[in-house]
């Protein structure tokens, strides 16, 4: 019974991020035809937080009433931060960003995440790495080869593969996209680049945050209500005079701000800070580029998205990366664990030592005996100088 509740418990986080990553890869096309429909980038953000607000709040007040540490004021500054980091500023750049671009480019562009956490974490010593050790070679190879497989997803594609559920109109589709597509890629990709940067700050100060606050939940819905406040200040000041910007209605605009709060916020930040408070943030990150490969399986066989040999071999790399990280990071546990047991462990002189201190609490009359003899040697020491003395005197009298 134990064994199979270590091997769930040591399963948990893989199957966590790879729901999370199934969840994550709807948000790019949902986002994107909202945004094509004409609701403005900044006010979906404001929504999509403020509902993963209300969806959070109820279970966080619930269910962390007896782990919630008391908050302080670096604790405040950490939440403040991480609101403006994740919900204020990237995500307003990736929305904004998306629109200049289109969906496929704004997901493999996301797959940066990797190697901006796992250079942060090495500055901030979140990750220990020892070039000269087999499981750093691996982890940093790896991460290029998620990195690397993104990039072969994204710009090669090589011949079309055939398969039979793809059968479209090429030349009514390329239309479609080109009618629909905006002209500025290089400022929509730097846009998206550099929300992947703030993002990347976010994971790291979040694994340092979860030190002082460890009640994920909590963390997740304060991180969510500082997100909306600040990013409601952000919405009011570029849609100034444009009150039709917030109006909402029952149509793909509230499924996208539902959508992208629920899944894509509340429940991909809990999973995250769960998942990094136990693996780390690297841990985290390799499994971002997963979602690319869901996302161009998705579109295979709901939207009959062409396949090519570009975008498979991507896919093979981006496992063949993930896979790398992951034995990598699983070594460094197993080592880890190691130095721990050998640290609780105590060495042959502290077991003597407390040994002969147990005996002596444990066995008082020994230590009665003890010190009756001790205090009889002194007796007997005590006599034979007053005799020394006594016959000194005595001598000297004479």
């Amino acid at each position: 019974m134990k064994g199979s509740a270590g091997m769930y418990n040591q399963a948990m986080p893989y199957f966590a991020m790879v729901f999370m990553r199934f969840g994550s890869a709807g948000l790019p096309i949902v986002a994107k035809y909202a945004l094509n429909k004409g609701m403005s980038q900044h006010v979906l953000v404001v929504y999509r937080f403020a509902i993963a607000t209300l969806v959070l709040a109820p279970f966080a007040i619930v269910f962390d009433r007896k782990v919630r540490p008391k908050m302080t004021l670096s604790v405040f500054v950490q939440i403040f931060l991480m609101g403006l980091l994740e919900p204020a500023i990237d995500q307003n750049l990736y929305y904004t960003g998306m629109k200049y671009t289109t969906a496929t480019v704004a997901t493999a562009l996301c797959n940066v995440l990797p190697a901006f956490v796992f250079l942060l974490a090495w500055v901030c010593r979140l990750e220990k790495v020892d070039v000269r050790k087999v499981q750093c070679q691996a982890k940093i190879l790896g991460t290029i080869g998620t990195v690397g497989g993104a990039m072969i997803m994204t710009m090669v594609n090589g011949p079309m593969l055939p398969l039979p559920w793809t059968k479209v109109n090429h030349q009514h589709k390329s239309t479609d996209i080109a009618a629909t597509t905006k002209e500025d890629p290089l400022k929509g990709a730097l846009m998206i680049l550099v929300g992947c940067v703030c993002w990347a700050c976010f994971v790291i100060l979040q694994a340092i945050t979860l030190k002082s606050y460890p009640a994920e939940l909590s963390l997740t819905t304060l991180v969510c209500l500082m997100g909306t406040i600040e990013a409601a200040v952000v919405a009011l000041v570029m849609e100034k005079g444009n009150a039709a910007a917030w109006s909402i209605h029952w149509d793909s605009k509230l499924f996208a701000a539902v959508y992208s709060g629920i899944i894509c916020s509340g429940v991909a930040y809990y999973v995250g800070a769960m998942v990094i408070k136990s693996k780390g943030p690297v841990f985290f990150a390799a499994f971002n580029p997963l979602t690319m490969v869901i996302v161009a399986i998705m579109s295979s066989f709901i939207f009959s998205e062409i396949m090519y040999l570009g975008r498979v071999i991507g896919a093979i790399v981006i496992v063949l990366g993930l896979y790398m990280v992951l034995w990598g990071k699983s070594k460094d546990q197993q080592l880890s664990s190691e130095m721990d047991t050998n640290k609780a462990a105590p060495s042959s002189g502290e077991q003597m030592a407390t040994t002969n201190q147990t005996m002596s609490d444990s066995n008082p009359d020994f230590v009665a005996l003890d010190v009756s003899t001790v205090a009889s040697t002194a007796q007997e020491n005590q006599s034979v100088k007053e005799d020394q003395k006594s016959n000194t005197l005595k001598e000297y009298s004479d």
